[in-house]
């Protein structure tokens, strides 16, 4: 079992924001301004995939923004919970979950949203204490239509579906009662950040703060 603390920390942060941006980031150099754009623009929650080599220093740089809760995606591995942790990430993502990853996220007190799409993956996850699930990738999984299924006979366990969600279906998703918060690549598009559109970042930020129905 997880720490029921560990489990009521995650949930709060996602309930407290529409949509968590999921950023790649190729040059470490950005990622503070990024952070403050995102930030400034009402998204505090930024999950850094750990898929670049700048990946971690990234993190180190957005944890020292004001405001900014910064988190590490695409965790696969124990050794990767603990690169995060070290890094500064103040929580863990994974498109799955596997024994040896929740036993290190308990070990490092990092807060772990584990993915799962089916309802025996769900029921596993939340007889240890996750009630709040990373459903991914989510429009391949039958989005909305398999969120609604599982509600019925799963109305506790909550989801964070990620994966090719778009600015026009993200409220669909919100308006579903499992579903507080959406994980999202489309408020920071590579063109974006490559120009470092600052300005542009943000106008995507407030559009997707405002999202909550």
């Amino acid at each position: 079992m997880i720490p029921a603390d560990m489990s009521a920390h995650l949930s709060a942060l996602c309930e407290a924001t529409p949509v968590i941006p999921v950023l790649v980031i190729d040059e470490a150099s950005t990622a503070a301004e990024l952070a403050q754009s995102l930030v400034s623009g009402g998204l505090p929650l930024l999950e850094v995939t750990l898929r670049t080599d700048a990946a971690l220093a990234a993190i180190s740089a957005m944890a020292a923004v004001p405001g900014a809760q910064v988190g590490a995606g695409t965790v696969l591995t124990a050794a990767d919970a603990k690169a995060a942790k070290q890094a500064g990430a103040t929580f863990a993502v994974s498109p799955g979950a596997t024994p040896s990853l929740i036993a290190a996220c308990i070990a490092l007190e990092l807060p772990l949203l584990p993915g799962a799409v089916t309802p025996s993956e769900a029921m596993s996850l939340n007889a240890l204490g996750f009630d709040l699930l990373k459903f991914f990738p989510a429009e391949p999984y039958g989005g909305i239509a398999t969120l609604k299924a599982l509600a019925g006979p799963l109305p506790r366990i909550r989801f964070c579906p990620t994966g090719g969600i778009t600015e026009a279906s993200a409220p669909n998703y919100l308006a579903l009662p499992t579903v507080p918060c959406v994980g999202g690549s489309w408020i920071v598009p590579p063109a974006l950040l490559k120009d470092r559109d600052w300005a542009g970042i943000r106008a995507n930020a407030l559009r997707a703060a405002a999202l909550k129905v």
